[in-house]
């Protein structure tokens, strides 16, 4: 659910150790207890969640007796992990609990869905939901996750009926969702405060599981808007809730980053992030900031071990959009980034597909098929600000200029998020 955005203006200077910014809002003081944690208590208390549900299936007469406590305690191992294999197997436990009870049963089908939705297999996890629906069990529940796999799948008007069905504005998941919605809709100002007002409630319940989600999604509203200083202050709320996030870290090193132009201490930020967590994307986040340091050699390191990682088959399409955009930017495999974007458009046909198919063809030469792709499914349809500058950049090459300029303002807006080196390119525009 998680991206950086941001309203920002500021001079772009690329410079291959930069070390302040006119606007830190970072202290290494603030954060680095953090990255010094001795134990991953999160890791530690996930494995003896695991380790005790394993022993108790071990003596039950019925082996799916704790399935779902034992996909359970192994989706939290793989969320502070990032370890693949645990989610997969996750799914094993569910599948076969499912398979016990003939897929009667509502709870073990959303927990199955929940679950395919980590794994981006979207219409698989309609499917199980569609089921539930019809099963009737906790209705509310299997609708608020209705919700979220037509907005992911695109079905935007479907997406708002099920939305409207369990509206209840002093309803936790009810406001997450509108605040979900309200972004989507390009509505910044209101996601913000539909998140804010569900932040209350959270805290007000005391749970630390929600008060951290609510802290890290603000975080990146925040974000998006421009408001810095309260991003990096969320983020280090959801550190004190818990030290080993590695989301709220990988937030702060890209404020470091892409705000404060200080690449060397969001390396060393990352760095103690992935001696314990370890997923494909942050290789590629790492070759960004090498770019921007000019150590093309480091870059292309990283880049190694991205294409390493992603070998792994357990990934399944989790890394498309990731391997069509690396292609696109590195000009290479550009049959195969379009092959993959023509899937994720079968898969997910959202505006960012289809971008990510329109720039794909435009990276490959054919700016009739680019542009006609941009116009009907991007255009007015997403605010996001990478498709918006892959669209500028098509629209530029087919002449189309007095657009180019109507869109730059925001675009030139957006550098924080888009990061230096692509804020750069923006500029060019």
């Amino acid at each position: 659910m998680n991206s950086h955005y941001i309203l920002s203006l500021f001079t772009l200077v690329i410079l291959s150790s930069c070390s302040t910014s006119p606007n830190k809002v970072s202290d290494v003081s603030d954060y680095n207890d953090y990255l010094n944690v001795a134990e991953n208590k999160t890791m530690m208390d996930a494995q003896k969640d695991y380790d005790f549900w394993t022993a108790k299936s071990a003596e039950a007469h019925n082996p799916y007796s704790y399935a779902s406590q034992i996909a359970n305690s192994q989706s939290a191992l793989f969320a502070t992990t990032g370890n693949i294999d645990y989610l997969k197997s996750a799914e094993t436990h569910l599948v076969q609990l499912n398979q016990s009870n003939n897929y009667s049963v509502s709870g073990p089908m959303r927990s199955l869905a929940a679950n395919y939705i980590s794994q981006h297999k979207f219409k698989e996890a309609l499917q199980l939901l569609n089921k539930a629906e019809m099963n009737g069990d906790n209705l509310d529940g299997t609708k608020k996750m209705l919700f979220d796999v037509h907005l992911e799948l695109g079905n935007y008007k479907l997406a708002k009926t099920y939305l409207e069905g369990f509206a209840n504005m002093s309803d936790f998941d009810y406001l997450i969702r509108l605040s979900k919605w309200s972004d989507h809709q390009g509505n910044l100002d209101a996601a913000i405060q539909y998140m804010e007002k569900a932040k209350v409630i959270a805290e007000a319940s005391n749970l630390d599981g929600i008060k951290q989600w609510s802290y890290t999604n603000l975080a990146d509203f925040y974000g998006h808007a421009g408001r810095i200083e309260d991003s990096y202050t969320h983020f280090l709320k959801a550190l004190e809730l818990d030290p080993n996030d590695a989301y709220a870290k990988k937030g702060i090193a890209w404020i470091v980053y892409s705000h404060e132009k200080n690449p060397d201490e969001a390396l060393r930020i990352l760095n103690t992030v992935m001696k314990d967590y370890h997923a494909p994307d942050y290789y590629l986040l790492k070759s960004e900031i090498f770019e921007f340091k000019g150590d093309l050699t480091s870059k292309n390191e990283q880049l190694a071990l991205y294409h390493d990682a992603v070998k792994n088959e357990a990934y399944g399409v989790m890394y498309n959009q990731y391997n069509v955009q690396l292609y696109t930017q590195e000009n290479h495999n550009l049959l195969e980034a379009i092959a993959i974007a023509k899937i994720e458009v079968e898969n997910r046909p959202t505006p960012h597909s289809y971008d990510l198919l329109a720039w794909s063809y435009f990276k490959n030469g054919q700016l009739q098929e680019a542009l006609q792709l941009t116009k009907n499914h991007v255009l007015g349809h997403t605010s996001e600000p990478k498709a918006l500058y892959h669209s500028a950049e098509i629209l530029k090459a087919s002449g189309n200029l007095e657009k180019v300029k109507e869109l730059k303002p925001d675009l030139m807006a957006s550098s924080y998020e888009l990061g230096p080196i692509m804020a750069e390119k923006v500029s060019k525009l």
